[in-house]
């Protein structure tokens, strides 16, 4: 489903750019019966309903057109959120420094399997969280991560 992900993100990304937004991530998956492709996009202002409105009919054609996808499926446009899943490392690069949530999809060494933590850094196999003021660091494997997300501090 990645290839799907990757022919969709270069077509769709000069025209979301050149409507002046940002393409955050782009999710092709399988819910159900159902599949859905998700496009999520960002701006310095935020994102509303007519911004995803605005996008939706700038890519909905475009997409019918490639027919990359042969099965059935709905096109969602919505903003990351405020609590967004990192996938990528430019979104991981984009995040250091910052609270976030990890989920493994099997408990490590240390019997857990969720973690929240400053994100530290990270490379092709690893990634590390820690304490806000601690040089000590937690390496979780990236092949057992099964989600990484920001935590965004609500009693601010």
């Amino acid at each position: 489903m990645a290839n799907v992900e990757e022919k969709v993100e270069a077509l769709v990304k000069p025209i979301i750019e050149g409507l002046g937004y940002e393409l955050y991530d782009v999710e092709y998956a399988k819910e159900g019966k159902n599949f859905y492709l998700r496009i999520f996009i960002d701006s310095n202002q935020g994102i509303d309903l007519n911004d995803c409105e605005k996008v939706n009919d700038a890519i909905n054609d475009v997409l019918d057109e490639a027919d990359y996808i042969k099965e059935q499926y709905f096109l969602e446009v919505s903003s990351p959120g405020i609590e967004r899943v990192l996938r990528k490392d430019r979104h991981l690069e984009q995040n250091i420094g910052n609270m976030v949530s990890v989920k493994l999809f099997k408990k490590d060494e240390d019997g857990n399997k969720e973690y929240e933590g400053i994100l530290k850094g990270f490379d092709e196999n690893y990634v590390n969280i820690g304490a806000e003021n601690d040089d000590k660091q937690k390496s979780l494997e990236r092949k057992n991560i099964a989600q990484i997300k920001t935590v965004y501090n609500w009693n601010k």
